[in-house]
């Protein structure tokens, strides 16, 4: 009788434990469905990138811009030689939309090419050059591609259209023959005269001389070269940019920004010049050879 109470508790124990689960997965079951769906949280749009994560703003001078510079160091093919430096400066500023991009004043450095100098008989003198930097007031250097494209106000030179900028010298052998004939007939004519007294055909020998003067005139032509290829300091030199000039804000700004060339100042512990050295003066007799 017992057992049989002990077997109907244990039952009922483990039924009210069963139910017990059942109520508890049935009412997590219904709050789940009853509560709705959260959505979820929507991303922070992430915030535009600046300037400084883009890189440097690049600003572009377009090609065939025109550049009006200055010569500041003379050029002429007769001393001219492959490597040599041309340096010149910007006369008048350069403008893309509303703003400056080249201003007045920049230093523009460039290389010498070609030399050819003129031929006693044909041929004329010839010089090619091209355009390596500009340096601006801040000090930031940059390259340029560019030719000379023209000088303008030049009477002695011309620009070929050959795409490589080539310096022609114009012809003038006939001035130098001319300057030569001056001398030459006047003096064969005079010289043939007199020759021609005392052999008594004083006609005769004046014509001879004049001829022989032609003759001189032409040999001096054929012996002189043409003229050389004479840029002098202070010439127009135009250029034209091949490709496009691309520039930074730290060339156009007025300190170059970061890393810019810092200014020059003079060392207080410079070494001096040497100055030149002063000459004993010569006390000698009057009209003597090197006295003062």
């Amino acid at each position: 009788m017992q057992s049989s109470r002990r077997l109907l508790a244990r039952n009922a124990s483990v039924g009210l434990a069963i139910a017990v689960s059942v109520m508890a997965a049935t009412n997590a079951a219904c709050a789940q469905d009853a509560s709705p769906e959260q959505p979820a949280a929507a991303a922070a749009p992430a915030p535009p990138p600046t300037q400084a994560a883009l890189g440097p703003k690049i600003y572009t001078v377009p090609a065939g811009t025109k550049i009006l510079l200055q010569l500041r160091s003379a050029i002429n093919t007769k001393s001219a030689k492959p490597g040599d430096g041309v340096y010149l400066d910007s006369t008048f500023p350069v403008v893309v939309g509303n703003r400056v991009m080249i201003p007045s004043g920049v230093y523009v450095q460039g290389v010498v090419d070609r030399v050819e100098r003129a031929g006693h008989v044909k041929g004329r003198a010839q010089l090619d050059m091209h355009f390596s930097s500009i340096i601006f007031p801040n000090g930031s250097v940059v390259e340029v591609p560019g030719m000379v494209n023209n000088l303008p106000g030049a009477t002695d030179q011309t620009v070929k259209n050959d795409g490589e900028g080539t310096v022609e010298q114009n012809p003038n052998k006939s001035r130098n023959a001319g300057k030569v004939g001056q001398v030459a007939i006047p003096t064969g004519g005079t010289i043939g005269a007199i020759g021609g007294i005392h052999s008594g055909h004083s006609i005769g020998g004046g014509l001879a001389g004049i001829g022989a003067g032609l003759a001189a005139m032409g040999l001096a032509t054929l012996f002189t070269r043409g003229a050389d290829v004479n840029i002098p300091n202070g010439t127009q030199v135009e250029m034209v940019l091949q490709r496009p000039l691309y520039l930074e804000d730290a060339n156009l700004s007025a300190s170059g920004g970061a890393g810019s060339a810092p200014n020059l100042v003079p060392s207080e512990n410079q070494p001096k010049p040497i100055s030149k050295p002063n000459h004993a003066r010569v006390m000698c007799p009057p009209g003597g050879l090197g006295c003062e």
